[in-house]
């Protein structure tokens, strides 16, 4: 099922152009000095950073800039806009009363992006 997420995880966008780092709040402490992440730690700009320039044609920021460009691609600074949980979690471990959040899950923006974890952020809790 995949390694548990914790503070310090790093993510990437199919939209974005760099890596990102997941911020887990320190509540969220459960038998170790890292906070271990749940499904709900998708908030832009408190658990989810940008990811360097957005890539996206939903985007409207990407778009005009696109347009004013004559139809050339212009990437434009990425605003996560994630509006629901990731998925699926870990429903059999619980962090705050929600499913633990691990390392083959996702979360969507609402410009297309796909949010994936590449490192969990520690290596030693199977789950």
């Amino acid at each position: 099922m995949g390694m548990l997420v914790v503070q310090g995880a790093m993510m990437t966008c199919s939209f974005g152009v760099a890596p990102s780092t997941l911020s887990v709040l320190p509540e969220k402490l459960v038998m170790s000095s890292t906070p271990v992440a749940n499904i709900m730690d998708f908030k832009p700009n408190v658990n989810i950073a940008p990811f360097g320039m957005c890539t996206s044609m939903s985007n409207p920021q990407v778009a005009s800039a696109t347009a004013a460009a004559q139809g050339v691609l212009t990437p434009q600074p990425c605003i996560p806009v994630t509006t629901s949980p990731w998925t699926p979690g870990v429903p059999m471990v619980l962090v705050k009363g929600q499913p633990a959040l691990n390392d083959s899950s996702k979360c969507l923006c609402t410009w297309g992006g796909s949010i994936s974890i590449t490192s969990p952020g520690q290596m030693m809790t199977q789950v």
